[in-house]
Formats: structure tokens, sequence, C-alpha cells
């Protein structure tokens, strides 16, 4: 097909603030094929109300998002699905590109690169931390697939809840499933970070971590949760001698991380 149409899922929980621009970018695509799919878990502000703009298909599910997501996927119409956040602000060949890509080669998923924007001094710290994951395999995960191949792999693990978009591509590569990669980069408003705040919430992510996680991908997860691994050497010296307060500051950030991971187990 020259112009397959392509479903992008978009989960939503008290999204007011990021929603309508998320959606907006998404409805600005240069490719003109695409249906918006809205998956809301019980907000409390005018979410809903706002995505309505954008689409009639504004669901709502909960608990988790992995469920959340295979819910998603289900109610998707054709061939390409593309899943991201609320927070995401899509460049305007996004679509275009991954449509492309997948039409003129055997890849099966694509990752869609980006990088955050702030207004504050950690989230910046943040997007630091992030251009060292840039083309790391251990690192990025895949958000636009082929629909077919998804479900042949049973799509997302419910059990899990923060690594199931690693856990998704892992086993599109265990199952010798080509992945490639999109050049457009999409913006991710991450707006605020309360570092003290953020480390410790990731305390709920952390049991499915060390307990399921790690136990269902152990060379995957020792190599994730390897310093060197996410900072390669390389990376480390160009970017400390550029940017040395950015660094300093991620290394404090990640240590509150690695602290309250620690106090988890």
């Amino acid at each position: 097909m020259d112009n397959p149409l392509v479903s992008v899922i978009i989960p939503t929980y008290n999204n007011t603030r990021t929603i309508d621009r998320c959606l907006k970018s998404i409805k600005d695509q240069s490719y003109n094929n695409i249906e918006i799919i809205v998956v809301d878990n019980n907000s409390t502000d005018d979410t809903k109300q706002i995505a309505k703009k954008y689409t009639d298909k504004v669901y709502n599910k909960w608990p988790e998002r992995s469920a959340q997501r295979n819910y998603w996927v289900s109610k998707a119409s054709w061939k390409y699905v593309l899943v991201h956040d609320s927070d995401i602000y899509f460049h305007k060949d996004t679509v275009k590109e991954a449509v492309e890509l997948m039409q003129n080669s055997d890849y099966s998923a694509l990752i869609l690169p980006e990088k955050s924007i702030w207004e504050w001094f950690w989230v910046k710290v943040k997007a630091f931390e992030r251009s060292f994951y840039m083309w790391n395999d251990y690192m990025e995960a895949i958000r636009f697939f082929d629909k077919q191949k998804y479900d042949e792999i049973w799509g997302y693990d419910e059990n899990l809840t923060w690594p199931e978009d690693w856990d998704l591509t892992i086993r599109f590569r265990e199952a010798w499933l080509k992945i490639g990669r999109t050049k457009n980069m999409l913006l991710h408003d991450e707006w605020h970070i309360d570092i003290f705040w953020s480390s410790k919430k990731k305390q709920y992510y952390w049991k499915d971590m060390f307990e399921k996680y790690s136990k269902k991908w152990p060379e995957y997860f020792s190599k994730q949760m390897s310093f060197f691994v996410r900072f390669p050497i390389n990376k480390i010296l160009k970017k400390w001698l550029r940017h040395p307060i950015l660094f300093n500051c991620m290394i404090f950030m990640k240590g509150l991380e690695y602290f309250n991971s620690k106090r988890y187990k």
C-alpha cells in the first residue's frame, strides 16, 4: 500500500498542560492518513475534553500502562502503529519518514529518537543524561511498529510497569525482527523535575525492575544497569570537558536514584 493508515496511540492522565500541543503536532503531520486514539486513565481535569477536539476515539482504561497499551493497539485499525506519550511533540515529518522507512526496508519496528525541552535546570540535566543514550541499543526502545509483528509476539508484557518498552524491544530482537531508526527528533516536554521527589518516585518501579525484568532478561538487565554501558568512556570524556557542571549534576542525580534503588532492594 502506498498510503497505509497509521494509528497513533496516546495515553493520558491529567495532561491538560501538554495534550493540546501533542495532538496538534499529530494533526499537523505531513502524512495525512492517520487516526488518533487516546486512552485515558480516569483523568480528573479537562484532558479528555481537549482530546475530543482532535478525535472521537477517546477511551478510558486502567490500571497500568502495559495493559492500557495492549488495549490501545487492539483498537488500532490498520498496518502501522505508533505508541507514545502525551508530553511528546512530533516533528511534522515523523510519520511520513517512519512509513517510508518501513515500506522501503525489512524493518519491523522503529526507534523514534527524542530530546528533552525544559524550563527548569534539572530538566536540562535530564536532557544531558538522555544525550548519552542516543544510538545505545540497550537504552532506546521502539515506538513505531508493524501491528502484525506486534500481535505475533503478544504485545507488551502486562506484568511489567516501566521496563515494558525495553521488554518489547528485546522480544522484537530475540524474534530476529529488524529495528530501524528515524532521523527526525521528537521533543519531550519534561517541563519541571524535582530530583528528590523523582528519585523517590522511582521506588515504585524498582520492584518490577529487580524482581521481574531482571529475572526475565538477566543479560540485558546487567548491561542496562552498568554505569559504563549507559555512559561510555568516550562520551564521558567528550561531554565532561564540554559541560562539567551538567555532568557533575547528572552524577548527583543518578546517585540519588541509585540510593533509592538500594533502599528498595
